[in-house]
């Protein structure tokens, strides 16, 4: 099953770079399970396209004003969810949270 780790921040504690990962990335590394990874450029930066009545309208800065930002994502490849959740509590440690979320493919199936 793949999973997608989404990593979020506080946005008071953004540019998110220097997270120490090692632990995590030799766990996933060495088991085959990590597929891909991502880190995400500040949030100010962003552009949202969105669609109203028929009329679409682009706007700068991110989507949410919350307080916390995903700031990058892990995708992962494992036997279960409960790996997937221990993968997460590896990297969770100075992040806002760790989002594990099933990926599907185009037919809703989890993938």
């Amino acid at each position: 099953m793949k999973f997608l780790l989404n990593l979020y921040l506080p946005a008071a504690d953004l540019p998110g770079e220097g997270f120490d990962h090692a632990e995590f990335l030799a766990a996933a590394g060495q088991a085959g399970e990590l597929i891909s990874a991502h880190a995400f450029a500040d949030p100010s930066i962003s552009a949202v396209a969105r669609a109203r009545d028929g009329v679409v309208t682009v706007t700068e800065g991110p989507y949410l004003q919350t307080s916390d930002q995903v700031v990058g994502q892990y995708v992962v490849d494992c036997e279960s969810r409960a790996r997937a959740v221990e993968l997460a509590t590896l990297i969770a440690g100075g992040l806002g949270g760790v989002e594990i979320r099933p990926l599907m493919d185009s037919a809703g199936m989890e993938m």
